[in-house]
Formats: C-alpha cells, sequence, structure tokens
C-alpha cells in the first residue's frame, strides 16, 4: 500500500515539475502539432478536420457573430495569447531587458534584422508572384518553442543568451504585431468601426489614468474593443495588445509601505502561534493570513495578476488548440502539384533557416561594433550565430499570417507545410550548433584559466 503511495506521490511531483517547467509549453504545442498532421494524413481521422469549420456564434436582428470554429480560434482564443504578449512586451519595457536602452539595443538589433532578412529571401523567390505577399510569413521567432529548445539544452546556453533570445522573440513578436495591423487586414477597413475601437481604448486608458484596480471594467471594456476591431478590418487580435496597453502597471502601496506592513503582521502571526500546529485553528493567525494577503494584492499589480492567472491557460489550452486548429495540412495533397510550391516552400525554408540567423547576427554585431551594445556576459560570436537559428523556430505566428497573407487554400498549405518542416530543422540544427558552440568556448575558457 505505502508503495503504492509512494508511486502515485512520485507520479504528481514528476507532473507538476513538467508543468511549472519552461519547455513544458513548447513541449504541448510539439506535440499538438504532430496530432493535427497525423489527424490530417490518416486517412480514416481525415473527417475530424471538418469540425474547425462548424458555424458557430450568435446572431439576432442587424446584429451577426457568427464564425466557423477555427476562426474563433485565431479570431478570438488568439487575442487572449496576444494580450499575454502584450503584457510581456510592456513589462521587459518596465523593468526587464528592455528597460534600459543599452540592455534593449542588441535584442532590439538583432530583432530587426532577424525580420528584414527573411522577408528580403522570400521577396526574392516570390517577387512578381501572386504568392508575394506572404513575406510575412519566415518573420517570427515562436517563443514558446525556441525557450523549450533552450531548456533541453540545459547548461549548454549560457545564461545571457538565453535572455538575449527571449528578449529577441519579444521584440520579433512587438514587430509581427505592427505588421499584422497594417499589412494584413481581414477585409476592408471601416473607419466607423476603428473610430468606436479606439473610444473603447481612450475610456480604458482613462480607467488605467483613475487607477481603477478591478479587472472587471477592463474586462468588459476589452471584449467590447475586441468586437469593435474585429468588424473594423484590423486583425482582431491587435485588440489584446491594445488591452495590454491599458492594464495598471503601478501598485496600490509602495514597497516600503508592503515592507513594513508585511513584517508587522508576520510579527503578529508568530506571537499568536499556539507551538506547531499543523493547520491555522486560531483566529487571531487566520485573521493575520487575510490582511497579510489583502497586502499582497496591494503590491502586486494588476498587469502581473492577469499574466500569472492567464500564462496556464494560454500554455495548456489556448497555444494547444491553436496548433490542432492550424497544423494540419495534407502532405502529398494538390496543394504538392501546385506551380507555387517551389517559390513559397524555398522562400520560407530559406528565410527562416538562413535569413533569421544571418539578420540576427549582422545587425547584432553592428550594435556592437558601433558602440550601441555589448554581447551578453561570457558568450562568443559563434554562440549568437547558433541561437539565431534557434530563431528560425517559425511556428505559431508564421502559421497565423500564412492564413492571412494567402487566401488559396493549395498556397496556404503549402506554407504550412514549409513553416512545419524548417521550424524542425531550425530547432534540430540550432540544437546541434549551441551544443557544439558551447562546448568549443568552455575549452578554450579551460585553456585560458590553465
Amino acid at each position: 500500500m505505502n508503495k503504492v503511495k509512494n508511486n502515485i506521490s512520485s507520479a504528481r511531483s514528476v507532473f507538476y515539475s513538467f508543468f511549472r517547467s519552461e519547455a513544458a509549453g513548447g513541449v504541448v504545442l510539439m506535440v499538438c502539432a504532430v496530432i493535427a498532421l497525423l489527424t490530417a494524413n490518416i486517412p480514416a481521422l481525415r473527417p475530424i478536420l471538418s469540425f474547425w469549420e462548424i458555424e458557430a456564434g450568435i446572431a439576432f436582428g442587424n446584429f451577426n457573430l457568427l464564425m466557423t470554429v477555427g476562426e474563433w480560434v485565431n479570431d478570438a482564443l488568439m487575442v487572449v495569447f496576444f494580450f499575454m504578449v502584450g503584457l510581456e512586451i510592456k513589462r521587459e519595457m518596465m523593468v526587464g531587458e528592455l528597460a534600459s536602452p543599452k540592455q534593449a539595443m542588441l535584442p532590439i538589433f538583432a530583432a530587426v534584422g532577424g525580420m528584414l532578412c527573411p522577408a528580403l529571401i522570400f521577396s526574392l523567390f516570390n517577387s512578381g508572384l501572386p504568392s508575394s505577399n506572404g513575406w510575412g510569413i519566415p518573420m517570427a521567432t515562436d517563443i514558446a518553442f525556441a525557450i523549450a529548445v533552450l531548456a533541453m539544452l540545459s547548461d549548454r546556453c549560457p545564461t545571457g543568451l538565453k535572455v538575449f533570445l527571449t528578449a529577441l522573440a519579444i521584440v520579433d513578436d512587438l514587430g509581427s504585431i505592427i505588421i499584422l495591423a497594417l499589412f494584413y487586414p481581414t477585409h476592408a477597413i471601416s473607419l466607423v468601426y476603428l473610430g468606436y475601437a479606439m473610444a473603447v481604448f481612450c475610456i480604458l486608458l482613462l480607467f488605467n489614468r483613475l487607477r481603477w484596480d478591478s479587472p472587471i471594467p477592463y474586462i468588459i471594456g476589452g471584449l467590447f474593443l475586441w468586437f469593435f476591431v474585429l468588424k473594423s478590418g484590423v486583425h482582431a487580435t491587435v485588440a489584446g495588445v491594445l488591452l495590454a496597453i491599458t492594464i495598471p502597471s503601478k501598485t496600490k502601496i509602495n514597497e516600503v509601505r508592503f515592507y513594513v506592513s508585511a513584517s508587522s503582521l508576520v510579527e503578529k502571526f508568530k506571537q499568536n502561534s499556539n507551538g506547531g500546529v499543523d493547520v491555522f485553528a486560531n483566529p487571531e493567525q487566520l485573521t493575520v493570513l487575510h490582511r497579510l494577503n489583502d497586502q499582497v494584492d496591494r503590491a502586486n499589480p494588476m498587469m502581473s495578476r492577469f499574466e500569472v492567472a492567464l500564462q496556464p491557460w494560454v500554455n495548456f489550452l489556448i497555444m494547444p488548440i491553436f496548433a490542432l486548429a492550424n497544423a494540419g495540412v495534407v502532405f502529398g495533397g494538390d496543394a504538392f502539384h501546385s506551380e507555387y510550391l517551389a517559390p513559397i516552400s524555398l522562400g520560407i525554408f530559406f528565410g527562416l533557416f538562413v535569413g533569421k540567423p544571418l539578420g540576427i547576427f549582422l545587425f547584432s554585431w553592428i550594435a556592437v561594433r558601433t558602440g550601441l551594445a555589448k554581447l551578453p556576459e561570457g558568450t562568443a560570436w559563434k554562440q549568437l550565430l547558433a541561437i539565431g537559428v534557434l530563431g528560425g523556430i517559425g511556428f505559431t505566428m508564421s502559421l497565423f499570417i500564412d492564413g492571412l497573407a494567402y487566401s488559396d487554400q493549395a498556397m496556404i498549405d503549402v506554407g504550412k507545410a514549409s513553416v512545419l518542416i524548417t521550424s524542425v530543422v531550425a530547432a534540430v540544427g540550432g540544437m546541434i550548433a549551441v551544443r557544439l558552440t558551447g562546448n568549443q568556448v568552455r575549452k578554450k575558457f579551460r585553456k585560458q584559466c590553465q
């Protein structure tokens, strides 16, 4: 009996450790992508794909909000993902790696290079063709996949490079959001709905200015903002980023007041102790705990509370559903006899696998040589080039833009397949490159120390 209990406890420990790890989100995303591919390529399972084409929503009178299940995933669920991305960008710009100009310059330069070079390479293969609108597909790095791969490498990669890749991916996401808003509208722009969206955005900014600390007004306002952006023609996911900008980042009490108050409450908690009881049964201690919890809430900004609450939902529900809905492509189908197979696939492959590391390395070199930035502590240029290869993992945003860039299903499928194949190649190639360069740098360092 005890052995069974120990096994259950051990399994539970492994389960919790996995889902708290950096790699967990990327691993779950990979598994769902594989499931989507198997579903699309096993004839007996292929009818399941029709689920994403079912129409759902509400309609009454002149009001109509009907979309397919797949569109609800891409235009509604993914708004929450972009909201999370917006919060991450905001946090990094306030207190993270993008907070100081000197820190921010290297990932910003690297991200710009990592977007421009892939777009140029794709355009070289597709210039003058109907497929040329897909230039945005190879521009984005998938942060979940990239971090998952780095987590698997553990100590083979210096901490400074891990931070660099994370910051680069965040800037990359910001660039992708701007590209989505400007170059990939879902239909003709409606200035009326765009005006409504801007009015709601301004109201939410006013809530922030007035320091409204309840999340309810922001959630309700966010729903209206999403609807108006959806109807405006700008891609609905931009509403998530706009909402993130309005979320308060300041606390109700400052650090000193929190420290003094918390210290006093902890002291009262100790004074009311009845000698090591496992369960806090006395009312005085429970009162102190409630007051301490209230102080923690007052010291914890709403922006942080939203991030913590949404992170597991985004990593383990929204992103996997997105992968299931978008990664299914039939290999060997009509798309692979399309005249656009070569230009699209070559543009995406060389854009992600060659353009990404080349752009990241070249623009980083310019930033360092001009004195605008410096390499992360304890890293070499060859390691930065290896990290650039991991930047070619372009799963989520690349698939997203692929679906917006083309209306022809054959083009969309070629784009999907190319993104999936290239992302796997970039992940494997990046892992090998980071391992090799990490070993070389360590050996060089040991020789210098002898």
